[in-house]
């Protein structure tokens, strides 16, 4: 089983990270020419391209101008400790045993703008790149086009190292779309969170982001094998609604927040 998650937003380099164990990217050498793609920008084009602020443009402008092929412990982080928007605070990985993060290195994959695929203990420089941002490049004009079949093929390698075949889609459709279905030689099941709101049923994103993180979580400490092994979620008032659901597709609902 892989899981994959969509990145974050929101950075956070100041709280000191749970574990001193990491490892490197496996797509540096891509990394490295997408920032080259990226420098020449100004802060006014990077603004106009990510839709971003004044301050954050510059901040990410400096992101870019600082990025290094050297990792280290002074310009790195572990990404799943890095990530600290609403996916993360679900999954709460400060929190993880080194067992549970041991497991997580194995069947947890972040998709990437700018690093394809992370898996959790990877060394992480701050950036701003998200998926579906139509940068041009020397293979297309967008993200999509640079990683072609290039993460698909990187899964179905990962999942035949573990003799499997089964991929648990926690990504948003942005970053999924990343990964190659006609490429990828994998079961894909998403998963669905679904409140109560106004009188019937719908994703609400902040909540089902959350969610999202809560499964990974709940994955993780359970040492799922299965979409089956899933079935049982219930954190925070969530319970797996098999009317709606499919094989492929499971949805989870709750009535009230908890």
């Amino acid at each position: 089983m892989i899981i994959l998650l969509s990145p974050a937003k929101s950075l956070d380099y100041e709280t000191p990270a749970s574990t001193d164990r990491h490892t490197l990217p496996q797509f540096i050498q891509e990394s490295a020419a997408l920032i080259d793609v990226l420098r020449p920008y100004t802060p006014a084009q990077i603004a106009s391209l990510m839709d971003l602020s004044d301050a954050l443009s510059s901040l990410n402008v400096a992101r870019y101008a600082a990025w290094s092929s050297e990792f280290s412990a002074e310009n790195c982080k572990q990404a799943v400790l890095a990530f600290n928007g609403d996916v993360y605070e679900g999954l709460d990985a400060n929190s993880l045993s080194e067992a549970e993060l041991d497991w997580a290195q194995n069947h947890v994959g972040i998709l990437s703008g700018l690093y394809g695929v992370l898996r959790p203990l990877d060394w992480m420089q701050p950036y701003r790149l998200e998926m579906g941002t139509k940068l041009a490049n020397a293979r297309g004009k967008d993200l999509y086009a640079w990683w072609g079949d290039t993460l698909a093929r990187y899964l179905n390698e990962r999942l035949s190292e573990q003799g499997d075949d089964l991929i648990i889609n926690l990504a948003s459709q942005e970053y999924f779309k990343s990964v190659k279905r006609k490429a990828l030689r994998a079961r894909v099941v998403e998963c669905v969170f679904e409140d109560w709101k106004a009188g019937k049923w719908k994703v609400v994103s902040f909540h089902a982001k959350r969610a999202r993180g809560l499964m990974a979580r709940y994955a993780i400490q359970k040492r799922a094998k299965t979409a089956a092994d899933l079935l049982a979620f219930d954190s925070e008032g969530y319970a797996f609604d098999e009317a709606s659901s499919t094989a492929d597709r499971m949805v989870f609902r709750r009535r009230a927040e908890s």
